[in-house]
Parts: C-alpha cells; structure tokens; sequence
C-alpha cells in the first residue's frame, strides 16, 4: 500500500539519517544517467568523472526498485534513502522532494532517480557549479556537473535513446556521447557501470548483474568499455550456471550458448557449454564444446576425468579419448 508522503518524510528524518551528518569533503564533478530497461527488469546507474573512484559514491540500485544517481556536494545517503523511499511506494519525484527538503545544503546537490514504473526526476541545486543540469524522460535521468556544456547531457541522452543492446550498453553509449561533447570539463579519471537485476548475481544468490569500476586510470573510458565486455560474459554465464543448478536446463542452455559466443576462447565457458549442452541431451554438441575446452586449456582434462556432469560420456570412446590423449 502506497505511504503519504507525511509518512514518507517522518521515516527519513529518524536519528541517525539527518542529512546534515554526512556531508562529503569535495565536489564530484561527473555527468551520470540511472536507467530502467523494462524488457529485462535491469535497473542501474553509470557515471563518469574527474575524480577518484566515482564509481564508489554515486550509484545506487536496487532490483525491483530503482536506481539512484548522487553527485556534485554528494550526499551518499540519498542512494539508500532514495530507494528505500520508492520501496515504501514514493515515486521519484516524491522521493526527491523529500531528499532535498531533509537536506540544508540541498543546492549544492545533484541528484537523478529512476523506478521501475519508467517514472523519473533529475534535480540540481542552485549552487552546483557550471555547467550543471540534467533531463530526463521515460526510464531515464541524466545529470552533470562541472561541464563542458549542456550539450554533453543533450548528446547522451540521444545516445541512450538511439542505441540498441542491453541496459549496460545503452548507458554507456552515453558516457561516450558525453565524454565526446567535451564531458567534465576537468578532464577525466574514473568511471564506473552498476546494473542490478534479480537473482542476476553469481548463484543467484544476489541481485548484483554488473558492477564494474575504473578507480583511476587515463582512458576510463576504454579500460570501462573492456571491462564491460568482460562483465557482460560474466552476467550471461551466472544466469546460466544458476538456472543450471536449478536443473532448468532448457532455459539455462541459451544463455550458456550466448556466453560462448562472447569469449569463443575461454577454456572454462567452453566446458561448461559442453556441461549444459549435455545436460539439456545435446551429447554430440557437447563433446564439440569440450574438445575445444581442452583445446584452449589442456588443464581442464583432469576436471573432465572426475567430473559427476560427464559421467553420462564415460563409456563414449569418444570422450575417453579426449581425457586421455
């Protein structure tokens, strides 16, 4: 049932939450966008700067929920307290109002919040230093300080909304289209992606899809996108190991088959493509994957050999050959 906002702003003003308590040290310039993808149910925020580990301060996300984008004078508690004001059934624009009324040095914030219902707001104070704005739309809030123009928010946004692929490749199609327009207009150092999504975490024992940081690097933005390559892989194939382990081996075989096709070399997801492959009844595919696991990593042999998922090829010639070569 959906609170008041009466309600809402007592439980954000409980001791021990006070704005006034948690000020930080040093303005964060960066330009940021938190996003929903409604087609997968990813929610997630990423962020750029020229400013030490970025990625520590600014997003926030939670499955189900939404996400939430802190910078500028940050106050790190209106992540948490963002989303668990859109928990308590605020919307973003509720949610931010109470934010800021709660804080005494709320123009010097900024801050962008999306939900899951594709309803968003984007907030910067008076006092955020130029250039400093942001827009938003339907699953989107974007936001930047300490810019080199408002063309680097206007320019993300086209990206976001004119790329294709998954919520991690939108949002940083926008990092790029702001780096491009001239982005902090300090220069750069550190950038970061977090997507959360359901049971999306390794075992699915989190809701933690992708969480990648450049602390502090001279391109953060290449080292970001080579990450994220990586990342990607590692999602695919945590939704696959999960959903093999819950012996959902029909659902859990094309996201295996999508994470070989993004690391065709890698030893490991190469056999457990042929572990999946097996168990979903696909012997022969499956010795193909494990031949070419081996291929790529001799090592993997000895594993095969006592592996209890292969025990189905252990009269295959076949497969004795190939642990035994």
């Amino acid at each position: 049932m959906k609170h008041s906002l009466l309600l809402l702003f007592s439980l954000l003003l409980i001791p021990g939450q006070s704005a006034n308590t948690s000020d930080t040290t040093q303005t964060i310039a960066t330009f940021s966008i938190a996003a929903f993808d409604p087609a997968t149910g990813e929610v997630g925020v990423a962020v750029a700067s020229r400013f030490f580990a970025v990625g520590a301060v600014v997003p926030w996300a939670k499955a189900g929920i939404g996400a939430v984008a802190t910078q500028a004078y940050a106050n790190t508690t209106f992540g948490w307290r963002g989303l668990e004001l859109m928990e308590k059934g605020a919307t973003p624009d509720e949610a931010m109002k109470i934010l800021i009324r709660s804080d005494d040095k709320s123009d010097r914030r900024q801050v962008g919040i999306v939900s899951v219902d594709g309803k968003s707001a984007t907030f910067t104070g008076k006092g955020c230093s130029d250039w400093a704005g942001g827009r938003n739309g339907e699953n989107y809030a974007i936001q930047g300080n300490i810019l080199a123009g408002e063309s680097v928010v206007a320019a993300m946004e086209d990206a976001f909304l004119n790329t294709t692929g998954s919520l991690a490749d939108k949002m940083y199609a926008a990092l790029l289209a702001g780096e491009k327009e001239g982005g902090d207009s300090r220069g750069k150092q550190s950038a970061a992606i977090y997507i959360a999504k359901e049971k999306a975490g390794y075992g699915g024992y989190t809701d933690q899809a992708i969480d990648i940081r450049v602390d502090d690097h001279k391109e953060p933005f290449k080292e970001l996108g080579r990450l994220l390559n990586m990342a990607q892989m590692n999602y695919s194939w945590n939704i696959a190991w999960t959903l093999f382990t819950e012996k959902k081996y029909a659902e859990s075989l094309p996201y295996m088959e999508k994470t070989a096709k993004l690391a065709p070399e890698h030893g490991e997801v190469l056999y457990d493509l042929a572990v999946i492959r097996l168990a979903a009844g696909n012997k022969k595919t499956a010795l193909e994957a494990l031949k070419l696991a081996i291929k790529y990593n001799p090592k993997l042999k000895t594993q095969a050999s006592v592996d209890s998922d292969m025990d189905v090829l252990r009269d295959n010639k076949e497969f004795k050959n190939l642990i035994s070569e």
